[in-house]
């Protein structure tokens, strides 16, 4: 019978480095996405300038706390975060998004990027919620709930 190695936190180590690749991969998606909304908000022109460089920097602001997270949650289980940007463009399904201008382009923009991430995130806590790392699901799914809310803001201001 082969003997399982648990970590501190008493999760199967086995089963934590599969969470801890998907995280990876989820932190090079907010890196990504964060690094378009600081050119969303740096760039944007129009008539509505002045709300939407507000609203960049609140979310940019907020996607920086939660890069924080993320890579804190894979030192917790006892991971290296990823932490070069060339790495971050390799594996990202969300793509650079450069000289973008138009306001409704640039939100139009960020609901891709927040649907990526909102699909990447569900399948982490899928994976996570298998083997009872409840940490990394809970941290997870609040950002879902969050960005769910924002996906139908932004889609307001569309219509």
């Amino acid at each position: 019978m082969a003997v399982s190695k648990k970590a501190s936190i008493g999760l199967d180590t086995k089963d934590l480095s599969k969470i801890i690749d998907q995280l990876n991969t989820l932190l090079a998606n907010y890196h990504i996405f964060y690094m378009n909304m600081r050119g969303y908000h740096w760039n944007v022109k129009g008539a509505d300038f002045f709300t939407l460089h507000v609203k960049f920097e609140e979310l940019y602001t907020e996607l920086q706390l939660q890069i924080d997270e993320i890579a804190e949650r894979i030192l917790t289980l006892k991971g290296t975060p990823s932490h070069a940007y060339s790495d971050f463009v390799k594996v990202s399904s969300i793509k650079e998004d450069k000289n973008v201008f138009d306001g409704r382009a640039c939100v139009q923009g960020l609901l891709t990027g927040l649907s990526v991430l909102i699909a990447k995130q569900r399948e982490v806590i899928e994976l996570a919620e298998s083997v009872e790392d409840q940490g990394t699901a809970d941290i997870l799914t609040g950002y879902v709930q969050a960005q769910e809310k924002l996906m139908w803001m932004y889609n307001a201001y569309l219509d």
